[in-house]
């Protein structure tokens, strides 16, 4: 007999705890919905060739290549798979705009909810298989900064509604930071990249840390230098008139670095303008997202009370989206929330609980010749919104008691001799552990009364954590 078991990597949930999950995603959904983002589905599976325009390095020792039991039989070996499973949502989103271009109104704004696979090295919190939650905005030839600056307001909304502490959306500006290495005398990308790199360990290994490497093989920054970077990346703000009062005191630089610093200045207003708190962004200048990729505005969102969670939702400017496929000029802005990880993280932090069901009523079987009345009752109630089960097998009435309990369906319906006589339900709330009847022309609007309280007592609920 084999032994049931998930791979590592994966999550896989109880249904409380599903419903749980995919609540957030619905209000993930729903915010990126109402800023007028559309749906965009792409298989799970493409072309290695196209997936894999670029060779070499991390990524590709990362993906899962698909290859059918008839290749095998076949031997097709020697050469690379031709499928492979997908590692993001950015790449098949280029693929899918070069493909359609002509058919798609620009700026094209769309929304990706679905699973990515990585070849992630097994440890806790590291998945192989997970939810990425992307919204992009693609424009034709040009793309105003006006749209860098509303990214923030929907990562604003997200988070606002998922009530899960205070968060800072930290922004910053790669043309900013080029530009100020270009005034060092950094001019080289690759080496912008190796400096980089070392600064994003920081927050890990400290100031001293980060100062001797950078003067060390392979950089050979002067003190002076390494001490400008360190000055450079340190800078934060705490408010919006401090953010504007820190930039200027940078000055002028090269024509890089006052581009960057126009464009960061733009966002910020733009942010506010958006009706964005000023306590939820802030600017940070050591966030950099990878150099090869972002080329303006750059975003990581840290929930204040958890730095140790890191990013819950991070992205950025690029500059041309398809390349690879297409000679169309494509620039555009982008974040991505990671679900998958977010969910465990913050369950991990006890700040997502196990779930109510989803089921809102069970109509219990105190007499099974009278199951014909309840499946009727329970129609009526679906009718009206309520979603209800049906105790379809006889069984002594604390242990129906005991199952919705353990269900966490929070109202018991029955409905006996007793009852009939008085044309009344009995109705047991299993939250309160309280009993009370209601004549059955009343039932409806009473179930929905106690489940808008019940709702409007969460919202309060989760209110008063800020």
């Amino acid at each position: 007999m084999i032994k049931p078991r998930t791979m590592p990597g994966v999550m896989e949930l109880l249904p409380r705890d599903q419903i749980a999950f995919q609540r957030m995603l619905d209000i993930i959904r729903d915010n990126y919905e109402r800023f007028g983002f559309l749906p965009v589905e792409t298989p799970v599976m493409e072309l290695s060739e196209v997936l894999l325009t670029k060779s070499g390095g991390e990524t590709e020792r990362q993906v899962y290549f698909v290859q059918s039991t008839g290749a095998l039989e076949k031997h097709e070996t020697g050469q690379m798979p031709e499928h492979a499973l997908r590692f993001d949502l950015t790449v098949p989103l280029a693929r899918y705009v070069a493909e359609h271009e002509h058919d798609l109104s620009f700026p094209f704004r769309r929304y990706q909810i679905q699973r990515v696979y990585r070849g992630e090295r097994a440890q806790r919190g590291r998945f192989r298989e997970f939810y990425q939650c992307d919204i992009d905005v693609i424009g034709k030839d040009q793309l105003s900064v006006r749209f860098d600056a509303e990214l923030p307001a929907v990562i604003n909304a997200v988070f606002t509604d998922l009530a899960i502490g205070p968060f800072t959306i930290q922004i910053n500006n790669r043309k900013l930071m080029r530009g100020f290495f270009e005034g060092l005398g950094v001019t080289d990308s690759d080496q912008q990249g190796l400096v980089l790199r070392e600064v994003d360990k920081l927050d890990k290994r400290g100031a001293e840390y980060v100062r001797e490497t950078l003067m060390g093989e392979g950089f050979a920054l002067s003190a002076d230098a390494a001490q400008r970077v360190l000055d450079f990346v340190q800078i934060r703000s705490s408010g919006h008139a401090d953010a504007l009062a820190k930039l200027a005191a940078l000055g002028q630089g090269t024509e890089t670095f006052n581009l960057g610093l126009a464009e960061l200045r733009e966002v910020l207003e733009l942010v506010r303008a958006f009706g964005v708190p000023e306590s939820h962004y802030a600017i940070n200048l050591s966030i950099a997202r990878g150099l090869d990729y972002y080329t303006g505005t750059v975003y990581e969102t840290t929930l204040n009370d958890y730095p140790q969670i890191g990013s819950i939702c991070s992205g950025g400017r690029y500059e041309n989206l398809a390349g690879h496929y297409t000679r169309s000029h494509l620039p555009g802005v982008g974040i991505s929330i990671g679900a998958t990880r977010l969910f465990w993280q913050l369950r991990e932090a006890g700040l997502i609980k196990t779930a109510e069901s989803s089921v809102e009523v069970l109509v219990s079987q105190m007499d099974e010749a009278r199951l014909p009345e309840y499946l009727a009752l329970a129609t009526q109630l679906r009718r009206a919104g309520i979603n209800s089960e049906v105790q379809l097998e006889p069984k002594k009435i604390a242990r129906q008691f005991q199952y919705a309990d353990r269900a966490g369906i929070r109202f018991v319906l029955m409905l006996g001799d007793d009852e009939a006589e008085r044309s009344v339900v009995a109705v047991k709330d299993m939250r309160k552990q309280e009993q009370f009847d209601v004549p059955r022309d009343q039932l409806v609007k009473t179930l929905r009364v106690e489940l808008e309280q019940a709702r409007v007592m969460a919202g309060r609920g989760e209110a008063s954590k800020h």
